[in-house]
């Protein structure tokens, strides 16, 4: 490992000592070559326990990037068509007027489908058809294609089961992906449902220092209280084994660097390709609407490109970190982001179990981690 991993463990050091931080990973990539490894803090303050390179993390929405790709990837095989309705796939979708609702309008998320079920709970969350039936039912809070509206949570369901359905062999989501990302890229803790004998190495989130929404709004109908991106649900066992695949995901950095990694190379890692490298270069192109005000995040402009990806370099948090508005990226709720410079040819992961809410990028962790990795360079 080079002196930049050392660099970073020395930052990540300072922050869990500063109290910034309480366990906290991160894993980084340049090319083919893994330059840092290095993590601090407790993975669960109550008991001691601390964080190792095995420690997994919620990482909440990073799992859209997952999903995202699983997209793409049955896109490059012929299976699916970005401008195809999504009910070409899934037939049930088309109620309720949402007929002509695209593949590309759901990854650019302006399909308008934001809407979770309002009856939903933690239990039914975990039960992948009720999910699906339930959407397919609903109408959409605005027309297909008419504005940026965060799919918080249905993006997962929308293009999970259109990834199910037209995969050949009919595999639940999580083994879809399992199967054909986690596995060929030697990420073996990418996970979209966590066997149980995994649950031990999860970190416990902690010092839960974020701003939670009332109801009676946009966000409250993408994100319900029931089901918010909080400890609880989010703990409990049968959530964690369950796909739930915006953001759901259990993983730690190694395994998401090696994803990210993926993409800062092009599409391919350790001599396997998932991706054309022309259509990862495609990926950081803007989506329609990029500049509108979202209802889903209060109002405010979301840096999300066409491709289901957030777009790196904004001058605040979350998106700050890569410092370059080519680089794909995606933050989770409470802090955590992945993201690929493709001109750096650098993939980074940070994972950490103190969830805050951070506007200032001189006191945010993940831009610092990045300032100390490209300084190294």
């Amino acid at each position: 490992m080079t002196s930049v991993n050392d660099k970073v463990q020395a930052l990540l050091e300072e922050l869990v000592a500063g109290g910034r931080e309480i366990g906290v990973q991160v894993c980084a990539w340049q090319g083919e070559e893994q330059i840092v490894d290095a993590w601090a803090g407790v993975a669960d303050p109550e008991t001691g326990v601390k964080v190792d390179g095995d420690t997994l993390f919620n990482v909440f929405s990073v799992s859209k990037a997952v999903t995202a790709v699983a997209v793409h990837m049955q896109v490059e095989r012929g299976l699916i068509d970005y401008d195809a309705p999504v009910a070409a796939y899934w037939p049930e979708f088309a109620q309720a007027g949402k007929g002509d609702v695209t593949v590309r309008h759901v990854l650019s998320h302006v399909s308008g489908v934001l809407r979770m079920p309002p009856d939903v709970t933690p239990e039914l969350m975990t039960n992948w058809d009720w999910m699906c039936q339930r959407i397919a039912e609903m109408p959409a809070a605005y027309p297909a294609g008419s504005r940026s509206s965060y799919q918080s949570m249905t993006f997962g369901w929308l293009l999970g089961e259109i990834v199910r359905r037209t995969d050949p062999k009919r595999r639940p989501f999580g083994q879809f992906v399992k199967d054909e990302i986690a596995d060929p890229l030697g990420a073996t803790d990418l996970w979209l449902g966590i066997p149980a004998a995994v649950e031990s190495r999860i970190a416990r989130l902690n010092d839960v220092a974020v701003y939670v929404m009332p109801d009676g709004n946009a966000m409250r109908e993408a994100q319900p209280l029931a089901v918010d991106l909080m400890p609880d649900p989010f703990e409990r066992p049968y959530v964690r084994r369950a796909c739930i695949p915006a953001v759901g995901g259990i993983f730690n950095a190694r395994s998401m660097a090696r994803f990210w990694a993926m993409l800062a190379n092009g599409g391919t890692l350790g001599g396997v390709r998932l991706l054309s490298a022309e259509r990862v270069a495609g990926f950081a192109g803007p989506r329609p609407h990029f500049d509108d005000a979202d209802p889903v995040f209060f109002g405010m402009k979301v840096p999300i490109g066409w491709a289901g990806f957030w777009l790196g370099g904004a001058e605040a948090p979350p998106v700050s970190a890569p410092r370059n508005m080519r680089a794909l990226c995606h933050p989770g709720m409470g802090g955590t982001i992945g993201w690929s410079d493709p001109d750096l040819k650098l993939a980074v992961a940070f994972c950490h179990n103190r969830m805050f809410d951070t506007v200032d990028i001189t006191q945010d962790s993940r831009t610092m981690v990045g300032d100390v990795i490209r300084a190294a360079l």
